[in-house]
């Protein structure tokens, strides 16, 4: 079982569909829909400083919200840096690979999914 924790729906299509088409159903294979609650970075400040006047806060991130325990047979498609931040810990999670565009270069999908290491 794959399960969505981004916000968005995400698109499977197969690995011959053009980048460039502004339809989405051209070599559609599934759209996994989102759940409710999606997984996001935590951040904890540590301090504040300036640098050349500007402010800048020092943070650390790696703290995953909304993400669910480990399960057996369950993955987990979130975001990029969710997935690096956690990778060494977490085998089960994805990640959109091989991204389809439209003709804005938007990505409106991916050809597969990818697993961190």
């Amino acid at each position: 079982m794959i399960l969505n924790l981004t916000p968005h729906p995400i698109r499977i299509y197969q690995a011959d569909r053009p980048d460039g088409l502004d339809d989405l159903e051209p070599g559609l294979r599934m759209v996994i829909e989102p759940e409710p609650k999606p997984a996001r970075l935590g951040v904890v400040p540590h301090s504040s400083e300036y640098r050349d006047g500007i402010p800048v806060e020092v943070v650390q991130y790696g703290h995953a919200i909304g993400l669910p325990r480990r399960r057996e047979g369950a993955s987990y498609i979130v975001s990029l840096p969710v997935a690096l931040a956690l990778a060494p810990r977490r085998a089960d999670l994805l990640v959109p690979y091989r991204e389809v565009r439209n003709s804005c270069g938007t990505v409106i999908g991916c050809r597969q999914l990818a697993q961190p290491v």
